[in-house]
């Protein structure tokens, strides 16, 4: 049986109101886990090898796959909480794919 490719949330995230975005952390992270996703970066220091570092804070998470991944974002339940980060921060978000195992 075929495994499925892991996909990858990947956001960089600019806060500019810290109290209120942390009502939007406390609200998603339960959620990512209840749709298969967790984290693995969620901001921490970059080191920049090649080019210029980013600025934002950045966050990857991963989910089992694409269609998990999709499920999670376009979700009734994350549609009030992704409109907290709205008012709250600016973000460039991504899903990338990635390889079969």
């Amino acid at each position: 049986m075929a495994t499925q490719a892991k996909a990858y949330i990947i956001a960089e995230v600019d806060v500019h109101d810290a109290e209120g975005f942390e009502a939007y952390r406390s609200g998603v992270a339960p959620m990512i886990g209840a749709f298969g996703g967790r984290y693995l970066v969620r901001g921490g220091a970059i080191a920049a090898l090649e080019g210029d570092a980013p600025t934002r804070r950045m966050v990857v998470i991963e989910f089992p796959s694409k269609a998990a991944a999709e499920t999670f974002w376009h979700s009734e339940e994350y549609r009030p909480v992704a409109a907290l980060r709205h008012t709250t921060a600016h973000s460039r978000i991504y899903m990338i794919e990635g390889v079969e195992p």
